[in-house]
């Protein structure tokens, strides 16, 4: 039938010479039937010739000569110059919903998404709670600007909303799992973050990723301030490590070991901080009653725990 037949008819022909490893000319010839009009091969047809030729190779690059001074090294982090004025709830609001009227794939889009996690740096923790208040809302598709923008933020501010947030349950579990993978992140963690977030630790169904990303941060710090061990947020998060252990890591179930070996995998992400721990981490690696996952993971945790602990000494010799 007429519906079936092709339209367009198209042909295209291309020799390419390679020399050295060079593409040294390209002869392409096509062809463009309209098969709707054509009888026996003739009607609208259209016929392309092109080639392309290899003249020259240059042997050397000129470089136009620059004035080093004005060059620098820098990270391959995103950069933003500075805001001199102050930024404020209302316009970072403002942001939220121009982001939800966007398109989700557009340049705009991804400018405006930029600009709100600087933005956000800029705000303190009063002009969050206000802002979360306001701009919490779903926008087409589900989309919540806001939280996904807040772990980018990586300020005290922002991580204390997010700790808030995460406590009154409002968001999914998806998105909180997101909330802890980002700790681990966090370029210059502080005191105060560590602080907030350590209540975490001892809430009922406390999440793998909680502990891990909670550890990770507190690594993060410790490895910036030589004597961490000392900093009473740190010390109230290796306190609540220590309770889980029970003095030597005995475990009574199934579910009392995959909790043992979760804690003590967190004791091992913490790194200096856990120094204090070492004795009761010696206690469950030696003790025979033990199960043998038990006592692995105890040595494990020992793995960024600084030498000057004398592992050696803690680890009898022999077992």
């Amino acid at each position: 039938s007429q519906s079936e037949q092709q339209i367009l008819s198209s042909k295209l022909e291309c020799v390419q010479s390679i020399k050295d490893g060079v593409l040294a000319e390209a002869k392409c010839a096509e062809s463009n039937l309209l098969a709707l009009f054509s009888q026996k091969g003739s009607g609208a047809k259209t016929q392309t010739q092109s080639s392309l030729k290899l003249f020259q190779v240059e042997t050397e690059t000129l470089y136009k000569k620059v004035d080093y001074e004005d060059l620098y090294v820098t990270s391959m982090l995103y950069e933003r110059e500075e805001t001199e004025r102050e930024v404020t709830g209302g316009e970072v609001t403002e942001l939220v919903w121009k982001l939800c009227l966007a398109h989700s794939t557009s340049f705009e889009t991804a400018d405006l998404f930029m600009t709100l996690v600087f933005e956000l740096r800029h705000l303190s923790l009063e002009a969050l709670k206000v802002l979360w208040q306001r701009s919490s809302f779903k926008c087409r598709d589900n989309w919540q600007p806001l939280i996904d923008a807040l772990p980018s933020c990586a300020t005290e501010a922002c991580v204390v909303l997010m700790k808030e947030i995460i406590a009154s349950g409002e968001v999914e579990e998806d998105k909180v799992e997101y909330f802890f993978w980002s700790f681990s992140f966090i370029p210059k963690p502080t005191s105060g973050m560590i602080e907030s977030l350590a209540p975490l630790l001892e809430s009922p169904g406390a999440s793998q990723s909680c502990f891990l990303g909670v550890t990770a941060l507190l690594h993060r710090f410790c490895s910036a301030y030589d004597s961490c061990g000392g900093v009473p947020a740190v010390q109230s998060v290796m306190r609540t490590l220590g309770k889980f252990l029970g003095g030597n890591c005995t475990v009574q179930d199934s579910e009392r070991l995959s909790k043992m070996q979760l804690v003590l995998k967190a004791i091992g992400n913490a790194g200096m901080a856990a120094a204090s721990l070492a004795p009761v981490l010696s206690l469950c690696a030696s003790l025979k009653s033990n199960p043998i996952e038990i006592r692995l993971a105890a040595i494990q945790a020992f793995r960024r725990i600084p030498c000057s602990v004398r592992v050696s000494d803690l680890l009898p010799a022999g077992d």
